[in-house]
Order: C-alpha cells, then sequence, then structure tokens
C-alpha cells in the first residue's frame, strides 16, 4: 500500500513546502504523486502515464521546488542561471503550471526563487526581458522556447541553462502530436546531459518512446491506473446519444437548455466551427453566457480563458486546442459535436470535467451510422459510453421547434454577409476534418448525408465542394423562398464598400477581381486527392529504395571464388619473395605472368 500522507514523503519534504501544500488544501498525494515525488527526489529519470485529472502536476513542481531549496543550501542560486525548464503543448497549459508554481513562490521562505512564463502570442523582447531580469525556472512552451534559444545576441539562453537541475516535458505524446518534434530535437541538443528528465503524459504512443530514449537515462516507468476497468475517472459518467444529421444541433441546443450547467465546454470540430457556432448560438441561449476559443485566436486566449473561469452559467466553444491539461474544477459538463480525430483525444476531451474528486459528465452525439463507435472505444480506449435515450431525460424535437430554430439561423445569415461566410466556411472545414480521422473504418466520409449535415447548420445554401452530388442537394433543406444572394450585405461598411465595388466589375466583365490571380487546378474530392499524395509518396519512396539498392549492389558486388583463388596465389608468391625463397625478377615474371 502506498503511503499518500505528505509529510511522510522519503526523502522529506521541506517546511515550506509542506505549508503550502497545506495551505492549498491537498490534504494528501494522489497515487501517481506518491509514486512520482520518491524517484525524482532520489535522482531518477520517470515516465510517468496516468489518468488526466489525477494530479500530474504537483508531481513535478513539488520535487523541483525541493531540488532548488536543497542547492540553495549549498550555493546561493544565481540570478543569471536557470535551474528547472518545464515545456508545455499549448499557452494556456503552460499558464496554468505557472500559477501553481507562484501560489508556492508566495510563501516566504521561497520567495527568492523566481520564474518566468515564455509563451507566444507576444514579442521575444518581453520574454528576453524576462529572463535577463532572472528566472530560476521556466515555464515555456517550444516553439518560443527554441525561439529564444536561437536569440545569442541579446540573450544567451543556453549559456544560462548550464547548471539545469530538472526538465519536464508535461502532456509529452500532446507535444509530438502537435509538430514540436524537431523543436525537442533541437532543445534537447542545448541542455546538459547531467540532470534530472520528468516525462508526464496520459497516454503512451511509439513516438513517446522514441523520445524517452533521446531524452532520459534508465528511466523508471510509472504507469497509474484506476482501479476500475476504465480509463476516465471514477466519478465522471460518459454518455452518447444517436441523433439524426439534420436534428444534431437541435438536439444539443434543447440538451442545454434543459439543464442550469454553471460551466460547460462544448467541442467542435474546427477553428471555423467555433466562429460561425459562437456568432449564432448566444440568440438561442439568452441566459448563458456563450465564451468561444480556438489555436487562430493569438492575442486573446488567456483572456477568454480568465472570463470563463470567473462566470457562472457560462459554456465555452472550443477545439482540440483544450482537451489537455486544462485544470477547471467547476466544468460540470463535456459536450462533443462529434468524435475527436484519435480515438485517445476522447479520453482527453472528456477528463476536463470530474477533476480533482469532482463529479461530472460527457456526452458524445453520434450519427445513426457511427454507433459501431461505441463498442470500438470501449475496446480500444476502455471508456464506457452509456446510451443517453436510456436517462429519464426526453429530449423532444418537433417541427415547431425546427422551423423556429432555422428561421432564426437564416435570418442572422440574411442580415450579415459575414455570417454566411463564416456557415459556408464551418461546414466545408468541418467536412475536411471529418476525412482525416484515425477511426476511417467506422467514420466514412463517403457515408455522411452532407445535405442533412448542412440543413443542421442552418446554411442558406450548400458550398460548391466537389463532394455534393445531387442526392445531397436532394436532402438539404434551405429557405422557402428564394433569395439573391448578391444582395445580401456585410454589416461591417468598409468590406460592404469593397464587396459592391467587386460587384459591379464582375457584372461589366464576367470575371470576379481578385488581388492575384492563380491558374486554378480541376478541382476534386478529398479524399481522392489524398489518395493520390499516399501514391505519390509510395512512388517517391520506391525509386529511393531502387536507388540505394542499385548504390548498395555497385558496392558489395560478391566475390567470385576464381577471385578469392587470383588473391590466395598472390599472396603466396609475396611470402615467397619475402622469404627470399624467389628472386625479384622471378616474382615480377610469376606476377605479371598471372595477370
Amino acid at each position: 500500500m502506498v503511503n499518500k500522507d505528505w509529510s511522510k514523503v522519503k526523502p522529506g519534504l521541506s517546511p515550506p513546502v509542506l505549508n503550502c501544500i497545506n495551505k492549498q488544501g491537498f490534504s494528501s498525494m494522489t497515487p501517481i504523486q506518491a509514486a512520482v515525488i520518491p524517484l525524482v527526489l532520489s535522482c531518477k529519470d520517470v515516465v510517468a502515464e496516468a489518468v488526466t485529472g489525477s494530479g500530474k502536476t504537483l508531481a513535478f513542481v513539488v520535487p523541483l521546488l525541493e531540488m532548488l531549496l536543497k542547492k540553495q543550501k549549498d550555493s546561493p542560486l544565481r540570478k543569471d542561471f536557470v535551474y528547472g525548464v518545464i515545456i508545455s503543448p499549448t499557452r494556456e497549459l503552460a499558464s496554468q503550471i505557472h500559477k501553481v508554481i507562484e501560489l508556492f513562490l508566495q510563501e516566504s521562505e521561497l520567495s527568492h526563487i523566481t520564474q518566468s512564463l515564455l509563451v507566444g502570442g507576444r514579442s521575444v523582447d518581453i520574454d528576453v526581458e524576462s529572463v535577463q531580469k532572472g528566472a530560476h525556472i521556466v515555464v515555456c512552451t517550444p516553439g518560443r522556447f527554441e525561439d529564444l534559444l536561437a536569440e545569442r545576441k541579446q540573450l544567451n539562453l543556453a549559456g544560462r541553462l548550464k547548471e539545469l537541475e530538472f526538465l519536464v516535458l508535461d502532456e509529452a505524446d500532446r507535444l509530438l502530436e502537435l509538430g514540436f518534434s524537431s523543436a525537442l530535437t533541437s532543445i534537447l541538443q542545448c541542455l546538459p546531459r547531467q540532470r534530472r528528465t520528468g516525462l508526464f503524459s496520459a497516454t503512451q504512443t511509439k513516438q513517446l518512446q522514441d523520445l524517452v530514449r533521446a531524452g532520459l537515462r534508465n528511466p523508471v516507468v510509472v504507469c497509474v491506473k484506476e482501479k476500475s476497468t476504465i480509463s476516465t475517472p471514477l466519478l465522471l459518467e460518459n454518455y452518447y446519444v444517436i441523433v439524426e444529421p439534420q436534428d444534431k444541433f437541435l438536439f444539443l441546443l434543447n440538451f442545454i437548455r434543459n439543464r442550469k450547467i454553471v460551466k460547460g465546454l462544448f467541442f467542435l470540430p474546427t477553428c471555423a466551427c467555433v466562429d460561425y457556432w459562437a456568432d449564432v448560438l448566444p440568440a438561442f441561449l439568452p441566459d448563458i453566457k456563450v465564451f468561444a476559443i480556438h489555436g487562430k485566436m493569438k492575442q486573446k486566449r488567456s483572456k477568454i480563458l480568465e472570463k470563463f473561469r470567473e462566470s457562472d452559467g457560462t459554456i465555452l466553444l472550443c477545439t482540440d486546442l483544450l482537451a489537455r491539461g486544462l485544470d477547471i474544477p467547476e466544468v460540470e459538463w463535456v459536450l462533443q459535436w462529434e468524435p475527436p480525430s484519435s480515438p485517445a483525444g476522447l479520453v482527453h476531451r472528456v477528463g476536463r470535467a470530474a477533476r480533482g474528486g469532482a463529479a461530472g459528465c460527457s456526452l458524445l452525439a453520434l450519427l445513426p451510422r457511427e454507433d459501431a463507435y461505441v463498442p470500438f472505444i470501449r475496446a480500444n480506449q476502455l471508456v464506457e459510453l452509456k446510451d443517453w435515450r436510456n436517462s429519464a431525460d426526453e429530449i423532444k424535437i418537433t417541427e415547431k421547434l425546427r422551423d423556429k430554430v432555422m428561421a432564426i439561423l437564416h435570418e442572422r445569415q440574411r442580415s450579415d454577409r459575414s455570417v454566411l461566410d463564416k456557415g459556408q466556411r464551418a461546414f466545408v472545414s468541418h467536412m475536411r476534418a471529418y476525412t482525416k480521422h484515425e477511426c476511417n473504418l467506422l467514420l466514412q466520409f463517403k457515408d455522411l448525408p452532407l445535405g442533412h449535415i448542412a440543413t443542421s447548420y442552418g446554411l442558406l445554401k450548400l458550398p460548391l465542394m466537389p463532394e455534393i452530388k445531387q442526392e445531397h442537394k436532394d436532402q438539404f433543406v434551405g429557405p422557402r423562398e428564394e433569395i439573391d444572394f448578391n444582395s445580401i450585405p456585410y454589416k461591417d461598411k468598409q468590406k460592404e464598400t469593397s464587396r459592391l465595388q467587386k460587384l459591379e466589375e464582375y457584372r461589366k466583365s464576367g470575371v470576379w477581381p481578385t488581388k492575384k490571380r492563380k491558374k486554378m487546378a480541376q478541382s476534386q474530392p478529398w479524399e481522392q486527392a489524398k489518395q493520390n499524395k499516399v501514391e505519390k509518396k509510395q512512388r517517391k519512396k520506391k525509386r529511393k529504395e531502387v536507388k540505394q539498392e542499385g548504390k548498395r549492389g555497385k558496392k558489395r558486388r560478391a566475390v567470385t571464388q576464381e577471385e578469392l583463388d587470383e588473391l590466395a596465389a598472390d599472396v603466396a608468391l609475396m611470402k615467397k619473395l619475402k622469404k627470399r625463397k624467389i628472386t625479384k625478377e622471378q616474382f615480377d615474371e610469376q606476377f605479371d605472368g598471372d595477370k
């Protein structure tokens, strides 16, 4: 039985760290903390895997602070050295870790330790200045940290890292998923080898194992699972519901209306989907604050997230940007428009609820032809999804409701062309994202009723897509009256003036004016384009292999027995000459004669 008492960690924790832990109300350690902290304090590299919401942040923050206090006893911490680096995949998670450390540094005996948050979305000069003022601990995203390592003139960051004690890669699998592999490689090359390294993740992948081999020395692997047959928190109830494609928005809208949600996360497939629904959803939910956040928002993200934390009766529309590490204990519901692109993504999404021992729920909306996803996710990720239709709460969708909601969506688009544009982009980006599902054997794009899905979006018209066939056009239900789309204005006066000028030019010339005229290739379906790309890659790989095989063939041509016999005869002849059994003239005569 693992001892979970903070005061009995071996080697023991210092009084200032224990005081701060007690003040924050962490009465006992979680299993991952009890397993990892003693290992790191005894100078071991650690690879830790635990379910989301299990307390991984304190598992590396506490030993890092203990290391710095121990080093302080030997010699004062230098202002120009960085002793701890924590690398996180997103700005939001980095900011969250920074705030946790800040709580500890408010303790008087820890106040001499400094830290710096290095993330994108602001000038590099600000971060350079922050490090120059002194940063014993750096919490960062990999892209910004790599940029600062390359900044040699103002800041020799690599020189400041020569006394590094502890490197932490938080949500390491997500770091690799987001394409930071090369950045991590260049970062690791700049760090001293005599350091402790902690790699923390909720899931293990092959890429992660490669990173472990490259960056850690004989690491101890710690895997903490819940005492159950599921991979999500015990107090989290996961539901799914099968809805008709044209009714998905109506169902989710009524679902939100029927319960008083203090805080909820609503995961949507793409950034464009977030933009569109954030624009139209508030009209249907006057009593609920609707916030939106996605990866293309550079400056606003931290402010929006802070407002969401401080508000009650609110829903945050987001992409998978927020599926990892975000710790907001008050989140009650996680709603999902459709399954995430990867099976593991579902575990991370639903893990935003039921954090810190609280209860929570999640709901995944599926189309009738996606029902095989339920047994698949149970077998693949050990996530048990209950059918919402078996619950006492019945969501009814009437024709009256459908007509009313569609009328509001259509009116929003007719009153502002920018909403019309957002709806078109949202639908197209959603369909493109669907083709990239890892579970494409279960979630097949060719089976989607595109017309019905476009109806659910409340679109005024179907966008121009090569995937849309006549059957999809027959499925689509738009406005009942004819619409002159050229008459729909932008609310933004500048954009509307520009549009009218282009429209006038188009009527005269028959060609829509653009800034740059590009030669457009013949449009083809995404799946065909994807297949062509794969085939091209395979052909290139095959040519490369043939070329390399040819080179190897030239270099490693098989030696015949005749050549071996001839070589042996030459060696024997040279030995006779060396032992003076034959003269130089006899050697030359026989050697040349053999040739």
